[in-house]
């Protein structure tokens, strides 16, 4: 039984203080903002670097929500992401852990990579995504509802995890999805060069670099290029560096550590610079 006296100790949730740079692909903002209206957990898929994780911060700013980012892993333990007793001094108190501050606080928790953790740990966030809206904290028999301003946003990259790693009918069922991809060239030309601070022609370059590694995908790599790692490359010439060396850097030596491979990627480097 908990004793009455027990201090709780939650962490203070801020938001995003300024504005995400997020470049619109499609409908993903108005459907996020219907499923925030109706109280409906989201779900993103799509590879790696394509932009989930900034759309979950600019949609946190637009909403005017706090955002705690979960980066889920094989380790995350259902203690991790509710809580946990802990003796501080002669003192016995209670931390939340980051999905109960959120509940708590009426935030966006965004669990990164949701298959990453472990099956019995992600059981935890289903009474959240259906219809109860409530997060059971067993350890304290504390059954906390979710006030209107609490979302629930998982992530996920179906073509990199295994089968073994796929989400359990009975989690997907619960989320709106979202489907991301890397952006139309013209579209992911104007991220580098915003998010990179290189010219208009430099960052077709890149994109052009990413779209030729991404033929690669299944033939000696598991992803290509990453919109992130166009980026790193940009803000490597921004910073003076010249663009072979940063595309190789950024891009060839950041795809594989295959010697070959590594070849044929500088290759393609030198083929765009």
């Amino acid at each position: 039984m908990t004793p009455r006296h027990l201090r709780i100790i939650t962490p203070e949730l801020e938001r995003l203080p300024t504005e995400p740079y997020y470049q619109p692909v499609g409908d993903e903002i108005a459907i996020f903002q219907a499923a925030a209206q109706k109280r409906l957990p989201v779900l993103l898929k799509g590879p790696t670097g394509c932009g989930k994780t900034r759309f979950v911060e600019y949609m946190a700013w637009k909403l005017g929500r706090p955002l705690v980012t979960v980066a889920c892993h094989d380790d995350l333990t259902t203690a991790d992401l509710v809580g946990r007793y802990l003796i501080v001094g002669d003192e016995t108190v209670w931390l939340d852990g980051p999905l109960t501050a959120a509940v708590r606080a009426g935030a966006i928790c965004y669990l990164d990579e949701i298959v990453e953790a472990r099956k019995d740990t992600t059981v935890v966030i289903h009474p959240l995504a259906d219809s109860r809206r409530a997060l059971a904290v067993d350890k304290r028999g504390e059954l906390i509802p979710a006030p209107p301003e609490f979302m629930l946003v998982i992530s996920y990259n179906p073509g990199y995890q295994s089968v073994l790693k796929e989400i359990k009918p009975s989690t997907r069922q619960r989320f709106v999805a979202l489907e991301f991809d890397y952006p139309a060239a013209e579209i992911e030309a104007r991220i580098v060069a915003s998010e990179g601070g290189v010219d208009e022609a430099t960052a077709q370059r890149l994109v052009k670099l990413g779209q030729l590694t991404r033929n690669l995908k299944g033939a000696g790599l598991d992803e290509g290029a990453s919109t992130r790692l166009l980026v790193h490359a940009a803000q490597l010439i921004d910073a003076g560096m010249a663009p072979a060396a940063a595309a190789r850097a950024a891009v060839a030596r950041a795809l594989s550590d295959d010697p070959d491979m590594t070849q044929t990627l500088d290759d393609l480097v030198r083929a765009v610079f």
